[in-house]
Formats: structure tokens, sequence, C-alpha cells
């Protein structure tokens, strides 16, 4: 079933009068159109495409045999937190010793005096303690503290999969979207890397899915109303709605993670309420917005602000229950009795957070790697995660090349930017909720590192985009099933819609399958390697 089976037409409808209402399953195919096949097609489907992105994840994750470029930092943040509770300063030349199995890596202070060798780190410690717990699980060495983030990338493939299946009913696209995902070379690196960003675009698109499951629930209990109930001017109320409370812990999770999680938070809050609204309007309510303000905003309020707040606070437990974390005050604030500590501790925290701001707000340090937010969406400036030159290897009488290059399937992202023009032009003709969705999503994730670029010149990098892609997949999803058609489209249009779909599909599959061995270390010639620096200046 293509993706335009189904348009949405809540804002094109005129408003049903009571009289007019029709079967109670013609109000709910018209608010939440059924979705296809059985469920056990609807799990299959995405868990082949997972498991094939698990593969492609997992496959040597202890390759390359070393600590790759930020991993210096989170992999001994990780680690620390399961000693100390909280970041601990490492002596000089700690990874050599991590490298040599020797994990006697940290500064010593007395007890007393724990705080001087308390570390400053800027991100919450929410991905440092998942980065930590393979770290627990399979020690400190490059397959623990990559353990993590290839779990978690590998989830993420799920997720799409599944979302994609919802938004657009049909567990082929959704297939699709999930299979591009696992096929992506940012997405792969970043996998198969002890880094946060993975954790960061985990959360986001958790929390996006959650919202998408919310508005099918919503809507089914509106049409529940609608055709058991007099018809009034505002609607129900539709209760505490825990998917969309499930949004907001993931969601708070992500503002754990990082602080650009805030930017998804406060859109996709905002969009989750326009969907009330639209809902209600879908079923001829007299007053859809003041519906939504009333019934909907105060659980959307407990759901979209408190519980992410609560989550965002609960990430930092360790800190606040150690005596080592950095600004922590452990001391002076123990010392002066109960009401105190609970003061000061929060004193301490606000504090500590301000001098993050200003870290964040000032970070300008120029790097070999950097890059500027429109450079992304056309993968002009990679990321060399690593780079080793191996004199002999591989057969070759010139020496061989090992590298991590952090770039997406250029397939992938350039047709992505196509897509995104499309939706544009969707959006603007016909207002479906997936394409707003999805330039919504889109824009957020790139949009507020143009001010960060401009005002401050900040440094900056590509992986920073990873929260985007999934959106950027969707909108591949999306523009195929507009170009495949809907089901009652002549057989000949949709026939080439299909080729034209899987062309695109194989041509990325190809692209990614020439990139693998530059992606994951793989000892190939030189040669070899120069062949795949696509861009020349700005892949070297």
């Amino acid at each position: 079933m293509a993706v335009t089976d189904f348009p949405d037409q809540a804002f094109d409808q005129p408003e049903p009068q009571p009289a007019e209402r029709g079967p109670e399953d013609s109000v709910h195919d018209r608010l939440v159109p059924p979705m296809p096949g059985g469920i056990l097609w609807g799990w299959i489907g995405p868990l082949l495409v997972t498991a094939f992105g698990a593969f492609l994840r997992f496959v040597n994750l202890g390759r390359p045999d070393a600590v790759m470029f930020d991993e210096t930092y989170y992999a001994k943040d990780a680690f620390a937190l399961l000693k100390f509770w909280a970041e601990h300063n490492a002596v000089k030349d700690a990874d050599k010793l991590l490298m040599q199995g020797n994990l006697n890596i940290w500064q010593q202070c007395a007890p007393a005096e724990i705080d001087k060798c308390a570390s400053y780190v800027v991100h919450p410690p929410l991905g440092k303690w998942m980065i930590a717990a393979g770290e627990q699980l399979f020690g400190m060495t490059p397959f623990g503290w990559r353990f993590a983030a290839a779990v978690i990338g590998t989830l993420s493939i799920l997720i799409l999969a599944r979302v994609a299946r919802r938004m657009t009913r049909s567990t082929l696209l959704g297939c699709l979207a999930g299979l591009l995902l696992a096929l992506d070379g940012l997405h792969l690196v970043l996998s198969r890397t002890g880094l946060l960003d993975i954790f960061l675009m985990f959360f986001v698109l958790a929390g996006f899915a959650c919202l998408v499951v919310d508005r099918d629930r919503a809507r089914a209990r509106l049409a529940d109303w609608y055709v058991s109930s007099p018809l009034s001017g505002q609607g129900p109320w539709l209760g505490m709605r825990p998917w969309r409370i499930a949004a907001g812990i993931m969601l708070g999770a992500a503002c754990a993670v990082k602080w650009s999680g805030v930017f998804f938070l406060i859109a996709f809050a905002i969009m989750s309420l326009i969907w009330d609204a639209g809902a209600r309007r879908a079923v001829g309510l007299r007053n859809p917005y003041g519906g939504a303000l009333n019934k909907d905003a105060p659980t959307a309020l407990l759901a979209m602000g408190l519980i992410p707040a609560v989550t965002y606070i609960a990430s930092w437990t360790g800190w606040f229950a150690s005596a080592g974390g950095w600004g922590r005050n452990w001391e002076q604030a123990t010392s002066q009795g109960p009401f105190f500590f609970v003061f000061d501790s929060v004193r301490s925290w606000l504090a500590y957070h301000f001098q993050v701001l200003s870290f964040h707000t000032d970070l300008a340090t120029p790097h070999a790697y950097q890059s500027r937010p429109w450079e992304w969406p056309l993968l002009l400036r990679p990321v060399a995660f690593h780079y080793e030159s191996v004199k002999p290897g591989c057969g070759d009488a010139n020496g061989c090349s090992e590298a991590v290059l952090g770039v997406g399937t250029p397939v992938i992202w350039y047709g992505a930017l196509a897509a995104l023009i499309a939706m544009i032009a969707w959006y603007v003709a016909t207002r479906d909720w997936r394409a707003g969705a999805v330039l919504l999503a889109y824009a957020v994730g790139w949009l507020p590192w143009f001010y960060w670029s401009i005002a401050d010149n900040r440094t900056m990098f590509l992986f920073y985009a990873l929260p985007m892609l999934p959106f950027m997949i969707l909108a591949i999803v999306l523009a195929a099933g507009l170009i495949i058609g809907p089901a009652g489209a002549p057989p000949r249009r949709r026939m080439i819609g299909a080729g034209i779909t899987g062309a695109f599909t194989l041509l990325a599959l190809a692209n990614f399958w020439w990139l693998y061995p530059v992606l994951t270390a793989e000892a190939i010639p030189y040669g070899d390697w120069y062949a795949r620096m696509l861009l020349k200046k700005g892949w070297i």
C-alpha cells in the first residue's frame, strides 16, 4: 500500500453537523486509517532489516583497536562514572595505558580533597552512563565502550522502520526506511564509536515515534467519543495519554545526553498540540483550538514539561550522590546540616550549568575537521575519526590505509535533499501532517546551528547533523510513496514508481558497499582508500 492511499484531510473537510454523523467505522477510518496487513508481518519485516543493520554494526566492533577521536573523553568519563559516580581527571597518557590493559589511569586525591580531582565536562551524564554499561559488561576495551552505541544504533533502525510504517501505512515503505538507515555511513560510524551523538539521535527519534503513536491513539479515542456522545464545542478530555508521557521521557533523555535535545522537545511539544487541534477540527468541533488549549494542553504540560525536567535531573543522580563531581562543594554542604545540603547542592548544580552554557557559547577553537551547517547536507567536510598507515599490510608493497571516516552515504544524503524539496511542495499544496512533521524535525536539527555558527563562530562537526538523519530518510520514504502512487493508480505508473524506488535503493546499497572499508577501519591498499575519497579537498 502506498503512502498516498490515505492522504490526511483534517484541514480540508467541512465541519460535520451532529445529524450528519456516519457509521463508527467510517469515522475511525477517516481519523485513523487502518494499518496494513497483520501484526506479525508488521514486525517480521522491520526485525529482519534490523538484524541486517545489527550485523553491520557489531561485526569487528573492536576494530580499530585504538581510542578514536572523542572516545578519548567519553570512554574515560564513562569509566569514571562507574568508579566515582562522577567524571574524574585521568593521568597523562591514560589512553596509552588503557590500550596496554592498565586501568590505573586516575589522578589520586585524598578523600577530603577528592573534588580537586573532579573533571570539568560540558555534556550531561546520561550518554556516558550508557557507554559505561557496555564497559561494565565487556571491560574497558574498544568493544566495551562501543557496545552501547551499537545497541542503540541498531534499535534506532527498528524504531524508524516501525514509525515509517505507521506514518505511511505501508510495511514495505517502513522496511525501506529501516534499510536506508542501516546503510548510512554516518549512522554506521557513530553506531561503532563511543561518542554521544548516536544516543541523542535515538532519544529524539524515539520521542517522535511515541508522539506519532499518541496521535493515532488520541484520534481513535476522539472517534469513539464522536459516535457515542453529544457533540460539544470543545470535545472531551482524552486522558493522561501514556504515549505522550513516554515521549516526554525520551525527549528529556535526549536533553540529558546533549543540550541540543531541548530544541526537539519544544518543537515536538508544539507539534503535538497542533495535531490535537487538527483532530478536534476534523470531527467538526466548533472550538477545536479552545479544546486543545483547555483539554489537551494541561496534560501536555505535564508530559512535555515536568516529566522531561524530572528525567533530566534524574540523570545527574551520580553527581548529586557523590563528593567528587565538578563544583559539587560536598564538604561545605554536609557540614551545614541537611537543609543547607539540599539548598547548596541545587545552587552548585545551577552554577555548574551556567559555566557549561558559557563554554558552549564561547567554543570557537579551530579544528582541522570542523564544518559549517550549510556544508552538512552536501557532506563537504567529514570527520576522520581514525587513520593509520599500515606497512606492510594487505599484500600491497606500497602499504595500506586503515581509516574510519565519519561521512554519510552520498546517495542517501543527496537523495534526501531532493525529497525534502518535494516535502515542501507537498506540504504547501496539501498541508499533509507527515510532510510538516518531517520538515519541522529537520529544521529543528539544522537551523539553530546557523545562529551559533554566525553569531559565535562555534566549532562544529558534520556528526552534529545525525539527529536530522532519520527525518531525511522519512522524507525519502514519503517521496517514494508519492512516486509509486496510490493503489488505484495506473499499473504502468506504479511499476515505474517502484522501479525508481528500487533503483535508488540499489544505488544506496552500492554506494555504502563502496565506502564500507573506510567506515570500518578495514586495511586496504592506499590507492583504494584514495579512490574512496570522493571530494578530495574536503574528505582528506
